[in-house]
């Protein structure tokens, strides 16, 4: 090739554009496993470093934003409604869009109706909260569809509210509803809404477990995938074509010793190899072959590993490089051989409440604590903390990588992190 040709000095432009062209289509980012390709963010940042800008919120929300090129999405209350917000990756709002009313804190303010976080497809953007309004915009903010999910499949009866957040993949939205009026698993038609199928979850589970909080995971591997709720005593893994059962994980909550307040709130993880499942209230973490099949229980063929303790009971794991890392609630980090379940450390990071999941970002594990602050740790095999970064703010939301940027939701703020 001719090294002054046009052709020429177009690949060189591109070879000399920054690696990180990811978007964080939804809460746990593209490949389902928070975990981004982006390199370049910045290792620190405070109320006066690497703010590129802060966006004032109209509400409390504990939703991660959808970002997808220039365009970030956030659920929000506002006064008595909750809304949708559409702002530029400038910091500019752009449209807000009403989806519901009636905001119900739970937990001491730490959640509320506006808790499920947005998704999108590059074409349309889909936000569901807790008083079951769903709906579907395109990117300038004309609404597509809509329902209530109360209409359509019986009123909710969370004990601390609908929290759970749709999963989106090849053109479905994929949802669980389980609490003691409902234990079902839908698939929708993410360009109508409509839905494509719809399955019951039967549960043996009492009491309190009867509720789930969590969000269902999935799990791919080429052009094979599989679906998994998450509650009731159980993780299932669920056909994406029909919604059939595959496998059934159970021994979460032993019979001989049955906990009637574990109910799940922190979300199961997958990657190609592995499936990780947390329980709750320092219980049990489990891991799952991929080609598992039938009812599975402690012991069974299926199970990798399990460990007897240490969950989180609301952050949700992530995989990288080999091993697992769970953020407990009182920001003891665990590290895990991913192969093994061998504990590598379990040491405390920053002492706080953390309602957030942790983010691999260039490399790095991020852990947000309520009170903002950030700890940056080197994913190892010891407890390295690269550093810890403070911003006046609260924060329950998990954070959003893209264009090279950290984008968290707190409070008071939406805030863009990143190098000018």
């Amino acid at each position: 090739m001719n090294p002054s040709s046009p052709a020429t000095a177009l690949l060189c432009l591109f070879a000399a554009l920054p690696s990180w062209a990811d978007n964080w289509p939804q809460w746990r980012g593209a490949r389902h496993d928070a975990v981004s390709r982006e390199s370049g963010l910045p290792a620190e940042w405070s109320d006066t470093k690497h703010v590129l800008w802060k966006a004032p919120m109209p509400g409390m929300a504990s939703s991660t934003p959808a970002v997808w090129g220039a365009n970030i999405f956030v659920t929000s209350e506002a006064g008595n409604e909750l809304v949708l917000l559409c702002l530029g990756t400038d910091g500019k709002a752009r449209w807000q869009r009403k989806l519901g009313e009636g905001s119900s804190k739970a937990r001491g303010g730490e959640g509320n109706s506006a808790s499920p976080s947005p998704c999108t497809d590059g074409k349309l953007v889909f936000a569901l909260v807790g008083s079951g309004d769903f709906a579907a915009f395109d990117f300038s903010g004309k609404e597509v569809w809509r329902f209530n999910a109360q209409e359509r499949y019986g009123k909710f009866s969370y004990d601390f509210g609908m929290h759970t957040t749709p999963v989106l993949h090849e053109g479905r939205l994929y949802l669980q509803l389980i609490h003691p009026r409902q234990q079902a698993v839908i698939a929708l038609d993410a360009a109508t809404g409509q839905e494509v199928w719809k399955v019951n979850r039967p549960s043996d589970g009492k009491a309190e477990c009867l509720n789930s909080y969590a969000t269902p995971c999935l799990w791919v591997r080429g052009s094979d995938a599989r679906l998994i709720t998450h509650g009731n005593d159980y993780a299932i893994a669920h056909s994406l074509a029909d919604g059939k059962e595959v496998w059934r994980l159970g021994d979460l909550n032993p019979k001989d010793r049955y906990n009637a307040t574990l109910r799940f709130v922190t979300s199961p993880v997958a990657v190609a190899d592995l499936i990780v499942i947390p329980t709750a209230k320092n219980g049990a973490v489990v891991a799952i072959a991929p080609d598992a099949s039938g009812v599975l229980s402690a012991g069974s063929k299926g199970e990798v590993w399990r460990v007897a303790n240490g969950t989180p009971d609301v952050p949700s794991p992530v995989v990288f490089d080999g091993r697992v890392f769970l953020c407990r609630e009182n920001g003891v980090l665990t590290c895990l051989d991913a192969k093994t379940g061998k504990q590598f450390f379990s040491d405390r990071a920053h002492a706080q409440t953390y309602r957030a999941s942790p983010v691999i970002a260039a490399g790095r594990l991020i852990l947000t604590a309520k009170d903002g602050t950030f700890t940056v740790v080197k994913p190892g095999e010891t407890l390295e903390i690269l550093g810890k970064n403070k911003l006046s703010d609260q924060f329950t939301a998990s954070p959003a990588v893209s264009g090279g940027r950290l984008y968290l939701r707190g409070q008071a703020n939406l805030y863009a992190i990143g190098t000018k």
